[in-house]
């Protein structure tokens, strides 16, 4: 790593410059720190570098451990278009406990970060019952990529509506708890290019006729249903 540009722009040992991803803009309020943090912590470091966006970078450090999750793990930068997973759950925790930029509180309103948005439908999930028998039933799950973005790992949840119970899954690994239905990627599926999709399938109990769900997320992010 050749240079700190800011909190979340490097200049690379080839003299590229790459903003990190998944890491918002700091605010005027947050981005001393955030510059002193970043460079105290990759300058002149050997970084693994990775990128799948033309001018965007991942770093992992020399331990293994992904910059932008350390950055907002101790509260210097926020996450940007991202929906769930590690990420969203360190930047809740750091501020819950007022770390960095979240114990400023005479931070300018005009200049404070701004809340994360949530798209208003980053993907399609399309459910379909195959087969159908007394007390039991099959069925497919497509889950269709619209974010715009790779989608690193996913989980899918719903809730059923008339008793119904996964009795067996492929390609994915479920969990129940009543109603809740939760189905996390297989490690072999993964990854999800933008406009791409995935599919599960899994054979059910049901007490009588079984309907679609309702509704649908994956990673926290509510679904248009096709």
């Amino acid at each position: 790593m050749r240079t700190v540009v800011d909190g979340r722009t490097v200049e690379l040992a080839d003299g590229t410059r790459a903003r990190i991803s998944l890491l918002a803009e700091p605010s005027v309020c947050a981005a001393a720190a955030a510059l002193d943090f970043a460079t105290k912590t990759l300058r002149d470091k050997e970084v693994r570098v990775s990128s799948i966006t033309p001018g965007e970078v991942s770093l992992a450090l020399p331990d293994g451990t992904d910059y932008a999750l350390l950055a907002v793990q101790y509260g210097f930068l926020r996450t940007a278009g991202v929906d769930g997973g590690p990420l969203v759950e360190a930047e809740s925790k750091a501020s819950k406990a007022k770390l960095g930029l979240w114990a400023q509180g005479d931070c300018p309103a005009s200049t404070a970060p701004p809340p994360p948005s949530t798209p208003a439908s980053t993907c399609v999930v399309v459910y379909r019952v195959t087969n159908q028998w007394a007390g039991a039933f099959q069925a497919d799950v497509t889950v269709r990529n619209v974010s715009g973005a790779l989608v690193e790992g996913w989980t899918v949840r719903w809730r059923f509506a008339d008793g119904e119970t996964v009795t067996q899954l492929w390609n994915g690994t479920v969990s129940q708890s009543g109603a809740e239905v939760s189905v996390a990627n297989a490690g072999y599926n993964a990854l999800i290019v933008k406009d791409g999709s995935v599919t599960f399938g899994f054979n059910g109990s049901a007490n009588g006729p079984t309907s679609p769900p309702a509704s649908f997320s994956v990673n926290g992010a509510a679904c248009t249903t096709g």
